[in-house]
């Protein structure tokens, strides 16, 4: 699917500005739309907003189709009337720099006890009709999104195959008793996602009445722990005790020396073909309501995938396994329509990768880190040879910023201090500037390609170091944590950004 010829800024919500230890979909979120269209951007694009687990990660979900309640504002909850001003005044002080995930969640859900305690007698009666619908209309998965929650939290958070094995197996009479035992739990549960649900639609809103558009992001795989794996084992391989015989993961390459383990089940698309890939319709219909715009990670997964044993403790010894190709592509379009996918296409890719990609017509990826270094494909990156069928980034969530990866040293990567020092060289000479402000050169040359959509993470506007990177792949903990405060995003960075968008025709009056 072509896109426009626009340009857009990378930001989860998660590291937004604001007074609770996170970033949120509240005020600031809201101001920061404004400061899209200030900047000339028309694409808001975040990473999966999916309640997180294990390492605090957005790509490994206690569910799929769940919101992060951890992105509720508080403030907004405040102007629904199901908080009190008065109850966030003993809110904790946080850190404004980065998001202690523990302590914050703990904070919040103080917050949220409250808001489901009180949800009945403080909720308008348009609020409680709107609260049936949405459970009605979502039951397909919130029914069992509920229950799995409950039951973590009754086993202290513990993943789901640790449980009693008639919990595990799913007996229809444990089952049954929980459903009981814990229908407090159950609808909390559902009550945040109906809360989840209205105030991110009510700021997509906001975005679509200013010319913004929200550009998703879904993983290929689900998480080992996650009500998709403990409700519906039968999609995935896994043993009677829910651990599964192989897991997903990616061979050595540019960011690991041993390759990614991800651990992640492994789909039975056999079993997805016969039901007419259901799961995956009901998958991205539900993404399809939250976001414009999908973002699918790890796409060539769908071509051919990298299996891994169950158990493996690196990610060295596995396997290519062909995946469902077209044929779910195929299915999919023909249940839903014009499918506006971008496929994240990188790392050890295919002709037939590629060919997958390109009968859909989905854009693929180009980062501007990779265009310089000596490996075949760095050509392939190289601005001047972008097509406009392409969604192009100075660098992504697993990338450092532009302004650490230049200033970088040797570390945990395949790069030497000579590969560091030729790429240095060698973006020089192509830019040809000094290197004082790489990050306005390298998005200089993404603006005024040839490709048809442009995204900066907001590190690269603001001209941030390491510090201020979002995940560093193959690690297990310090992810995921970096926020601004307001005045990091100055006046004179709004108008030069939007210079820049203009003079590489990507400026459109909404």
């Amino acid at each position: 699917m072509m896109f426009p010829r626009e340009s857009g800024i990378l930001l989860h919500p998660t590291s937004l500005p604001g007074p609770y230890g996170i970033g949120d979909i509240g005020p600031s979120a809201y101001a920061f739309v404004d400061q899209l269209v200030a900047m000339g951007q028309r694409l808001w694009q975040i990473l999966p907003h999916g309640l997180t687990g294990y390492g605090d990660s957005p790509y490994q979900s206690f569910s799929t189709f769940a919101g992060n309640p951890m992105l509720l504002s508080p403030d907004k909850l405040v102007e629904d009337g199901l908080l009190k001003p008065g109850q966030l005044a003993k809110y904790p002080t946080f850190p404004t720099a980065f998001v202690d995930y523990g302590p914050v969640i703990d904070a919040k859900e103080v917050l949220f006890d409250k808001v489901c305690r009180n949800f009945d007698a403080a909720a308008s009666e348009q609020m409680k009709g709107d609260f049936e619908i949405f459970c009605a209309k979502n039951a397909d998965w919130l029914e069992e999104f509920s229950l799995f929650m409950a039951l973590k939290k009754a086993h202290d958070l513990e993943p789901w195959p640790t449980w009693e094995p008639e919990l595990v197996e799913r007996d229809l009479k444990a089952i049954r008793d929980a459903r009981q035992k814990y229908r407090t739990a159950i609808r909390n549960a559902k009550i945040l996602q109906y809360l989840f649900d209205r105030q991110w639609k009510q700021l997509r809103s906001y975005c679509h009445q200013h010319g913004v558009k929200i550009i998703g992001d879904i993983p290929i795989f689900v998480a080992h722990d996650s009500a998709d794996a403990w409700a519906s084992p039968e999609l995935f391989y896994l043993e009677e005790d829910g651990q599964p015989t192989v897991v997903a993961g990616v061979p050595p390459d540019y960011f690991s020396a041993t390759g990614q383990l991800w651990g992640n089940p492994l789909y039975r698309w056999d079993y997805h073909k016969k039901t007419g890939y259901a799961w995956w319709a009901r998958r991205m219909r539900k993404i399809f309501e939250m976001v414009d715009i999908v973002r699918i990670d790890h796409f060539r997964g769908f071509e051919a995938y990298w299996e891994i044993p169950g158990g493996a403790e690196t990610a060295i010894d596995g396997r290519w396994v062909k995946g469902p190709g077209p044929d779910l592509f195929t299915v999919l379009k023909a249940k839903l329509g014009d499918l506006p996918v971008i496929a994240e296409d990188l790392g050890v890719i295919t002709d037939e990768v590629e060919a997958l990609r390109d009968q859909f017509e989905f854009p693929g990826m180009r980062i501007l880190q990779f265009a310089f270094g000596n490996d075949d494909k760095a050509e392939d990156y190289r601005p001047h040879n972008y097509p406009p069928n392409c969604v192009v980034y100075t660098g992504t969530h697993d990338n450092d910023t532009t302004v650490g990866w230049f200033n970088s040293t040797p570390g945990n990567t395949t790069r030497t201090a000579e590969d560091i020092e030729q790429e240095r060289r060698t973006v020089l000479d192509y830019t040809q500037t000094i290197g004082d402000q790489i990050q306005w050169d390298m998005m200089g040359l993404a603006t005024r390609s040839k490709a048809n959509t442009v995204v900066f993470p907001m590190q690269d506007v603001m001209g941030l170091g390491t510090e201020a990177r979002m995940n560093v792949p193959g690690t297990k903990s310090g992810n995921w944590r970096w926020r601004y405060t307001e005045e990091m995003l100055t006046p004179e960075l709004i108008q030069r950004l939007r210079e820049l968008t203009a003079d590489g025709g990507r400026l459109h009056a909404v």
